[in-house]
């Protein structure tokens, strides 16, 4: 049975599966405006229009309550809602409550802000925006605006309509791209917002049938990733699972790994989606961009090969097995990928591969760099081994027995350079590529070949699992020793708990048999999000969420988690 959850639209955009649009206060990085907008994510990250509730001439305060299928301002006896009927259109309807829907911008210029005209073919109110290249159709289903300031005026102008408190009313709100017929209500308001709770609670009946009043947050994980879910569209020829619908608006090439586990089981083809969707802009060299979103691909850093551990795990979670030509493709895709690393990242002479920065990392300022930035560093290592491992079991399903052969006696290799090395015996250090100078730090990140599991000595995992319980505060793993001088509370991946690094070492601790202290990050972590929701990253001493509050791979490591969780207590 699905518990409907609520939530916050400052913390959590109100929004729709496939929908490139938001509902929510968030205007801009770490911005957050008096009233709620209408944000759209093609070509960045745009308010388009401004909802404020009226009473007569006057704005008033609302409290704003969400849940995934209806957003509800409340004044007094009076109420407005909104609700998606699909993923590009919206329905608003006020009752005892008036509403501006006004442009967020009032400047329009020769290249930027937006026009606003009423349509001389259906009536409606239309907007064209600059800045997302789009199109936003106001058709009033009922009741009338009782004023459209701003109808083809030029310059600085409040454009919109304006609905009275005194009388019912309800709008329709599209974003499209140049035309479209007009616009008929196809459903009351009502059925719209049954239809939108169906879709979602099938959605999270699909991804999470394992959950029970022991994982009281998964309906709402579940929404969040429902929501931050785009259809194709720009450079995404995918549906994408976005970071976020707040400013994260992006795919990162490590972070829709975390995505695609999380899916796998419910929705197959969402997930194998997910994977895929970087590999689609794979640069010549083999290399995955940093990042892919709408109308921008980054490919000045890279991210950390965590995708032969992922595919592992993907493809152990999918219902049915990946047809031959999608195998193979992924086979020489991770294929290239590799070769990125052990030909254009290995610096002649040197038998390990290096980060150029720690934004390569996905770390990206952790203090393991504060040294230096062009490092050798023992997490790579150990996810490139994977990586190779992997390659060769791929190899093997193919029919590629050379391949085989070439995969395993390179991983062989490579794991016992990363031993001989950079483990002092000790602990495992970092060595600067031009400096060959070693240093070892109290970041988590040095701890990180523990995802080796099964493949390190039995000593060496003992020490590194060790270490990590040290890291373990009441929250979780914190990404340095809180009794390091460089530990910050806010400082990204100097200190906070982050839901990547808790994956990675939750599973590595699980296979290097230390399932007792696995067990204790897992239900740490999944308590963590229970009272502090999806944040980006999370105090380690408080547990307070940080910087981004809605963020889709804090979800997934939740959900992730949480499944495995429950199938351990099933026996």
């Amino acid at each position: 049975m699905t518990a409907v959850p609520s939530f916050s639209v400052a913390e959590i955009p109100f929004s729709h599966h496939g929908s490139w649009f938001d509902i929510s206060p968030v205007i801009a990085e770490k911005t957050y405006a008096d009233d709620l907008h209408l944000v759209s994510h093609q070509t960045g990250l745009h308010p388009v229009l401004g909802l404020v509730p009226t009473d007569g001439d006057q704005r008033v305060d609302s409290a704003v309550t969400a849940t995934p299928a209806l957003l509800t301002w409340i004044h007094g006896t009076g109420r407005v809602e909104l609700a998606y009927e699909d993923a590009d259109t919206i329905r608003v309807r006020g009752r005892a409550l008036g509403m501006r829907i006004v442009a967020a911008n009032p400047a329009l210029t020769p290249f930027s802000g937006p026009y606003f005209y009423r349509d001389p073919v259906d009536g409606a109110y239309v907007y064209t925006l600059y800045e997302t290249g789009r199109r936003y159709r106001i058709t009033p289903v009922s009741g009338l605006p009782a004023a459209a300031p701003g109808t083809q005026e030029l310059g600085t102008a409040e454009r919109g309509l304006v609905f009275p408190a005194d009388q019912e009313w309800e709008v329709a709100i599209e974003e499209y791209e140049t035309a479209r017929p007009p616009y008929t209500a196809r459903a009351p308001f009502e059925e719209v917002v049954r239809a939108a709770h169906d879709r979602f609670t099938t959605f999270v009946d699909t991804i999470a049938p394992w959950r029970s009043s022991a994982t009281p947050a998964a309906d709402l994980a579940a929404y969040v990733l429902w929501s931050a879910t785009v259809r194709p569209a720009g450079f995404l020829a995918r549906p994408g699972v976005l970071m976020s619908k707040h400013w994260m608006d992006k795919v990162w090439s490590w972070d829709h790994c975390f995505n695609a586990l999380a899916l796998a089981e419910g929705a197959p083809g969402l997930a194998v989606d997910q994977f895929q969707l970087p590999f689609d802009h794979q640069d010549a060299a083999g290399a995955l961009p940093d990042s892919v979103t709408h109308s921008e691909i980054l490919y000045n850093f890279v991210k950390p090969p965590i995708h032969g551990w992922a595919l592992r795990h993907l493809r152990e979670r999918l219902p049915e097995a990946l047809d031959r030509d999608t195998l193979t493709q992924v086979y020489q895709r991770l294929r290239a990928w590799t070769d990125f690393w052990l030909t254009a990242r290995r610096a002649p002479g040197q038998s390990l591969p290096h980060y150029q920065h720690g934004n390569d990392s996905g770390w990206d300022n952790a203090t393991t760099f504060d040294p230096e930035r062009v490092i050798q560093s023992a997490d790579l290592a150990a996810f490139l081994v994977l990586q190779l491992r992997y390659l060769a079991v791929l190899a093997t399903e193919l029919g590629e027995d050379e391949d085989d052969a070439t995969w395993t006696m390179a991983a062989d290799r490579l794991r016992g350079d990363l031993i001989d090395q950079l483990w002092d015996g000790d602990m495992f250090t970092a060595r600067g590529v031009d400096s060959g100078g070693t240093w070892a730090t109290s970041s988590l990140l040095d701890l990180m070949p523990i995802v080796l599991g099964e493949e390190l000595p039995r000593g060496i995992a003992a020490v590194l699992a060790g270490r990590i319980k040290a890291h373990l505060t009441d929250y979780g793993l914190a990404t340095e020793l809180p009794a390091s001088p460089h530990y910050e509370p806010d400082g990204y991946w100097r200190g906070p708990i982050w839901a990547p690094a808790t994956v990675l070492i939750e599973d590595g601790l699980r296979r290097a048999g230390f399932t007792e202290l696995a067990d204790d990050v897992s239900t740490r972590f999944r308590a963590l999000c229970e009272k502090s929701g999806f944040a980006e990253n999370f105090d380690a001493l408080t547990g307070a969420g940080l910087r981004d509050r809605a963020y889709t791979w804090t979800a997934s490591a939740y959900l992730i988690l949480a499944a495995a969780h429950e199938r351990r207590s099933a026996g």
